[in-house]
């Protein structure tokens, strides 16, 4: 997936959730999510860190080549150790208390991801970054972790809102290909799960059963470590 795809499936599922959340009613930012201890407003707290990361790395020099994959991102090292969970947690706390209300965090959302937006469509395609845990990567596969996280917290805020899911197509496809490389878009399918359905399992948000987990094995699919 190329840096415009990967920025198209950004911009569409960032465009959703800021939909999803402007003019949320006082009383459902503080609902629980199944991503403790956050609520709805610290969970989307932690989705504008994530992404608040990008301009200042843009504006940092750009190293010489890219040495980590989106994949390889996710490997189970001390960016998922519970030090570092603990961090993460408190950073999204913090910027989720530093905003008046749940309307100026949508706000703020929505500021966050349109100026990243912006800012990565001005870079050419063999742009290279370093991110915070010091790999350097492609600007569109370390996009293609945001998206992710965009996506795959959508799913958790739309559960805590109880409300359907407002996945994207175009983020779908960026996560699946992700997940499970160009050629094997067809393995949801397969297993009988729509688009939703494996992403929730795929990042532990449903338990697999023992003949899921016989298929899963069976055909060979290899989940990344999401933390």
């Amino acid at each position: 997936m190329n840096q415009s795809q990967v920025l198209e499936a950004f911009r569409c599922e960032a465009e959703e959730l800021s939909r999803a959340v402007t003019g949320l009613p006082d009383a459902q930012w503080d609902l629980p999510t199944r991503c403790e201890p956050w609520s709805v407003r610290e969970l989307l707290g932690h989705v504008c860190v994530v992404i608040a990361w990008l301009p200042d790395m843009l504006d940092a020099p750009s190293p010489d080549r890219a040495e980590v994959s989106a994949v390889e991102y996710y490997r189970p090292d001390d960016r998922f150790a519970p030090e570092t969970n603990t961090a993460r947690i408190a950073l999204a706390q913090g910027h989720a208390a530093g905003r008046a209300d749940g309307a100026a965090l949508a706000e703020d959302f929505a500021e966050t991801w349109q100026l990243v937006d912006r800012l990565c469509r001005a870079e050419p395609e063999t742009r290279v970054v370093r991110t915070r845990h010091g790999d350097a990567m492609l600007l569109s596969q370390f996009l293609l972790t945001r998206v992710v996280e965009v996506a795959v917290h959508g799913l958790d805020l739309a559960e805590g809102l109880g409300r359907e899911p407002w996945l994207t197509p175009q983020a779908a496809d960026a996560v699946l290909e992700l997940l499970l490389g160009p050629d094997r878009m067809a393995v949801p399918a397969a297993l009988g799960w729509d688009r939703v359905t494996f992403l929730r399992k795929a990042t532990g948000r449903e338990p697999l059963g023992a003949a899921e987990t016989a298929e899963v094995e069976r055909l060979g699919i290899r989940w990344l470590t999401l933390g």
